[in-house]
């Protein structure tokens, strides 16, 4: 046992006071009574310890529990059957062999629901006939555009507008006077760099445009932030659809695409294209059948340093005049003129071939082109010009671009065949002419329908959009 001092000297006092007295310290003294208890115990366990750590005998070791059973995880050999149906999976890093399947990974742009799309789908789907045509005639054009909307991070649904705009038709020239594929007017055209003349207008340019296009695209999405509205801008103007959303949000109205008032064509824009990507995004959901079209380059770029006929470089590139005017539409011209500074667009296959070729003719010292320039005299005429070089004048004034507009004064150039120059007469009902003056405009009613071409002398507004301070289209 522990003794304590203090303890006993307390304790023995208390014991020789007078009981009364000690009656009254009991009250006092028991919290330092307990105090002490507990201090003692304490002293006490602690030397009991000590002596048990200082003793060897008395060393144990403290029992490991035991571990738990281990999880049993499943057998990978066993199959786990599973009643629910795979979930299909789209490999992106893999390029699909179907470009339409290459747009469809690619479409981003944010779907528009609304019964003008509804409408635009039955009318397309009422003229098969016409989306086959004008799918056939997409298939020179889509790769180098989908290429071209990839490599600018742009939606690929993009690359069916020249479907509402054209149908695909580089030769599309409409009452605004826009001309080509992306229907451009000359001065949108002259603002994106597209060269314009009588030799030639790069607004029907393969290339040149499908650039400029998705330049103004990109500049008008980066002006409104919503591609629907850019699209309006594309068709209406952009300053126009500027004006009508600061109209609907000072009125504290929705500003979307489909919030907005504008004029009927531009409301069925949009519309148009979703209904086309809707039917290329799943066309069996509509009984349409897409022929695949090959995940490669349609055609080549070849670069040219001089004067070339058209004719010629159909012949040495083997591909009839057809195909070359519609890969090179920008020309009106039988010579592709070294001032175009535009390289030759020829099919992927026969870029070698037409090397070849050329290497060959160059070798024996033919010249690239057998066209002259003959400059008109005064008092001439154009029919004894045609007699001369062996032509009818009408061919004559087909393959310089001649028409009732153009004024014919002396010093006029007009290109004329040489003695080795041939292919005129093909040459001549093919190449694309830009019309003296453009045909009349169609008249759009409520619900978005074509009607008849608006009779002269009648008085009518026609949408024709304007140059502005920032690029716009048309």
């Amino acid at each position: 046992m522990i003794r304590c001092a203090a303890f006993t000297r307390t304790f023995a006092g208390a014991l020789t006071c007078p009981m009364p007295l000690f009656r009254s310290l009991i009250p006092s003294l028991i919290p330092s009574l307990l105090l002490l208890l507990a201090g003692l115990a304490q002293a006490e366990q602690a030397l009991q310890l000590t002596a048990e750590l200082n003793s060897p005998a008395s060393v144990s070791f403290r029992t490991v529990p035991q571990a738990a059973e281990p999880l049993l995880l499943p057998d990978p050999s066993r199959e786990v059957k599973d009643d629910l149906p795979p979930i299909p999976t789209i490999d992106l890093t893999t390029p699909p062999d179907d470009l339409w399947q290459r747009m469809r990974n690619g479409f981003s742009m944010p779907d528009l629901d609304s019964p003008l799309v509804a409408d635009r789908q039955a009318w397309y789907l009422n003229r098969p006939d016409l989306l086959k045509r004008i799918f056939e005639r997409s298939r020179r054009y889509l790769h180098h555009i989908v290429g071209e909307l990839e490599k600018r991070g742009m939606p690929t649904e993009l690359a069916l507008l020249p479907v509402v705009e054209s149908s695909f038709n580089p030769m599309a020239y409409s009452s605004a006077r826009a001309l080509g594929m992306w229907q451009f007017i000359p001065a949108t055209g002259k603002t994106y760099k597209l060269q314009q003349n009588a030799w030639f207008d790069q607004r029907r340019d393969i290339v040149a445009s499908t650039g400029a296009a998705l330049d103004y695209l990109q500049t008008i999405y980066e002006m409104h932030g919503d591609w629907h509205l850019a699209l309006a801008s594309y068709n209406w103007g952009e300053n126009a659809v500027g004006r009508a959303v600061a109209k609907n949000k000072a009125k504290g109205l929705p500003s979307d695409y489909s919030s907005l008032k504008m004029p009927v064509e531009t409301s069925y824009y949009v519309p148009k294209l979703q209904a086309i990507k809707n039917i290329i995004a799943q066309p069996q959901l509509f009984g349409i059948s897409l022929d695949p079209i090959p995940n490669r380059p349609y055609f080549g770029i070849v670069e040219r340093s001089g004067n070339m006929d058209i004719a010629l470089a159909a012949r040495l590139a083997e591909i009839p005049v057809e195909e070359f005017i519609a890969l090179n539409p920008a020309y009106s011209r039988p010579v592709m003129p070294s001032a175009a500074n535009s390289p030759m667009v020829l099919p992927a296959g026969k870029v070698q071939t037409f090397l070849a070729n050329l290497q060959d003719h160059e070798a024996q010292d033919k010249p690239l082109s057998a066209w002259l320039t003959h400059n008109l005299k005064k008092g001439e005429k154009l029919e004894s010009v045609a007699s001369r070089y062996g032509i009818s004048a009408l061919r004559l004034k087909q393959l310089n671009g001649i028409n009732a507009r153009t004024k014919l004064t002396p010093g006029f150039a007009l290109l004329v065949p040489g003695k080795d120059a041939f292919g005129h007469d093909a040459l001549a009902a093919r190449l694309p002419q830009t019309p003296a003056s453009p045909p009349k405009a169609t008249k759009w009613n409520k619900k978005g329908k074509a009607g008849k071409p608006i009779a002269k002398g009648k008085r009518v507004t026609v949408k024709i959009r304007k140059p502005a301070p920032k690029p716009k289209k048309r």
